[in-house]
């Protein structure tokens, strides 16, 4: 055998570098398709984000064996179709079964997602799956609902916890755990009775001084007034001495 032809070296390397470097891809047969239809499911693809393209099966399979994906080769019968993968494949698998919906003569024949080979019941799965935006429109719903409890949760921590704790002490309470009292504090010394007076004591403190009372002396005695030597009366001599 002689070298391969450099055109066919060159199909080669496209189909390796499409099937290692896309999303995934999905292999048809186009058999009774017009041009048409080819061209009307070229454009349906693309809009999908995909690119259809039609090769031999023998280059086909020397890049499949290149990438040991030898599971692909009981696939490539008959005339053969490759829809390659950019975007969503659940998208390109869609349009896929759309448009044989309306063909019968395109046949999903199976594929590649990733490095897993896919049978055609499996191809025809990933065309009911929802598509990608639905998907993450439910995965954020479905993230948003715990993170939404749980900022319920730590709102209402607080005031969860000051119940618990007054019910807490309410239990312990009604257990017998009554409080314990206050510290009694010490009364204060009441002061001492006085000592009665003894007779030491009294003999011991003087006696005040008894002052006399002038008040009644002086009204007894009438006051005399001095006596002038000049005025003072002249005795007369009584007769029976002259």
């Amino acid at each position: 055998m002689g070298e391969p032809r450099p055109e066919k070296v060159a199909v080669v390397t496209e189909v390796r570098e499409r099937l290692s470097s896309s999303n995934g891809a999905l292999l048809t047969e186009y058999r009774g398709l017009k041009v048409s239809d080819l061209a009307a499911l070229r454009r349906s693809v693309g809009d999908a984000g995909g690119e259809y393209r039609i090769f031999k099966n023998t280059l086909v399979r020397r890049a499949a064996a290149e990438l040991q994906l030898t599971d692909l080769e009981p696939l490539l019968v008959g005339p053969t179709a490759i829809a390659f993968v950019d975007g969503d494949a659940v998208a390109v698998a869609k349009s896929l079964r759309d448009f044989a919906r309306t063909n019968p003569n395109l046949t999903i024949k199976g594929g590649l997602l990733g490095t897993k080979v896919l049978t055609a019941a499996d191809a025809t799965a990933l065309a009911d799956v929802a598509p990608r935006e639905v998907l993450l429109a439910m995965f954020a719903g479905a993230l948003a609902a715990p993170l939404q409890k749980m900022a319920g949760l730590l709102q209402a921590l607080p005031r969860n916890f000051a119940y618990g704790l007054s019910a807490l002490l309410e239990k312990r309470q009604q257990a017998g755990g009554a409080p314990e009292p206050a510290a009694a504090t010490e009364p204060e010394p009441e002061p001492a009775p006085a000592e009665p007076e003894t007779e030491a004591t009294a003999a011991a403190e003087p006696e005040a001084a008894i002052e006399p009372d002038t008040t009644a002396a002086a009204a007894a005695e009438p006051e005399t007034a001095p006596v002038d030597p000049e005025n003072a009366p002249v005795e007369t001599e009584k007769e029976g001495d002259q």
